[in-house]
């Protein structure tokens, strides 16, 4: 399964919202050298609850746009 998601960084107000079949998840941690994507593959982990290392990014390594694929 597939998912897309937006993500904002240094947010001060971390939640995670779905709207739209795309999640928009909000981090306190800063976009510098993969601390964002870490805190987003924690979050949504918790979010689907499921184990991180079921959370596989995808695309979007340097972007606010990205895809996610969980893995059985």
């Amino acid at each position: 399964m597939y998912i897309s998601v937006q993500v904002h960084a240094k947010s001060k107000n971390p939640k995670i919202e779905n709207r739209d079949d795309v999640i928009y998840v909000y981090v306190r941690e800063p976009a510098l050298e993969g601390k964002a994507n870490q805190a987003v593959i924690k979050a949504l982990a918790k979010f689907l609850k499921i184990k991180k290392n079921k959370i596989i990014l995808i695309k979007g390594l340097k972007v606010k746009n990205k895809i996610f694929k969980i893995v059985d």
